[in-house]
């Protein structure tokens, strides 16, 4: 992996654990996702708008099926992950998701996108999957497991962790596909599937309209972070894999998993330090094996 395309990795990761956490604190439903969404489409339409014009008139079916495509698997994962949030830790349900889904990603663009990954680079797969089950808490996570009303949390997380996981490899794999064989911009990937969600979202919060409502006057802090840092992370991780396999980018971006605990102790009081620091450790040597093979 060249180091331009790991530095964005790297930067990306640090704006997705910031999102992810202020999502957490938010405890967002679906009116959370269709407020993100408009705040997404209105902050970064000048560059949406600049993006379409240079490149929409080429777009054929293939383009727009991809997008589409694209758009509802963000938009299921949204709301899952959302889902798991309010009934589990974030301790749990993220480093689940983000171990789960890298694993099933660079499995994908091995079979789909015909990458072959080497030793090194199959040994930092599994470094990277490793330091985030460490950073979860390890052995430690088990052991919470033990106690009844939190094995019902821990399980929950697990499971909702897991979904969460299959649709980052989903929409990773398809927007990689977008980006790196079909040779669509990374904005437009990014800002059109947001656009897209919008309609989908908009009857069901029409239905709730108090609710909706509630949530703008509570949440719109948390929405706005997720506004401007969630689009632009993962702009930064599609540029990434237009210069590096995306087998090797999919994992290597998991590094978030370490800025979440770092913010996530701070902020949610969250502990485990140990194993925290273990699977640092052990997600750098997974980067560097990344990037060097």
């Amino acid at each position: 992996m060249p180091i331009s395309a790991l530095a964005l990795v790297i930067i990306a990761a640090l704006l997705h654990a910031l999102w992810n956490v202020a999502a957490k604190k938010a405890g967002g439903n679906h009116h959370f996702v269709l407020l993100s969404a408009i705040g997404i489409v209105v902050f970064w339409a000048p560059v949406g708008v600049w993006a379409a014009w240079t490149e929409l008139p080429r777009w054929g079916a293939l383009e727009w099926g991809l997008v589409t495509a694209s758009a509802v698997t963000h938009l299921v994962y949204f709301n899952v992950l959302l889902t798991g949030y309010r009934r589990s830790d974030l301790n749990v349900v993220y480093p689940v998701a983000r171990g789960t889904g890298p694993l099933l990603s660079a499995a994908l663009a091995w079979w789909l996108l015909a990458e072959t990954p080497g030793p090194l680079g199959v040994a930092g797969v599994l470094a990277v999957c490793a330091g985030i089950w460490l950073i979860a808490g390890g052995p430690a996570l088990w052991a919470r497991a033990h106690d009844p009303a939190q094995r019902l949390r821990v399980r929950a997380g697990l499971a909702w962790g897991a979904a969460t996981g299959v649709l980052i490899a989903g929409y990773t794999v398809i927007d990689g596909y977008a980006v790196k064989v079909l040779m669509v911009s990374p904005i437009l990937v990014d800002y059109f599937g947001n656009l897209l969600r919008v309609p989908f979202m908009l009857p069901a919060c029409w239905r709730d309209r108090s609710g909706f409502v509630q949530a703008l006057h509570t949440q719109w802090k948390h929405a706005l972070v997720m506004a401007v840092f969630s689009p632009l992370a993962y702009v930064l991780v599609l540029y990434a894999a237009t210069m590096a396999p995306l087998s090797h980018v999919a994992p290597a971006r998991e590094v978030s998993m370490l800025f979440a605990a770092l913010i996530g102790g701070r902020w949610l009081g969250e502990a485990d330090r140990g194993w925290r620091l273990a699977g640092a450790a052990c997600m750098a040597g997974g980067v560097a094996a990344l990037a060097l093979g």
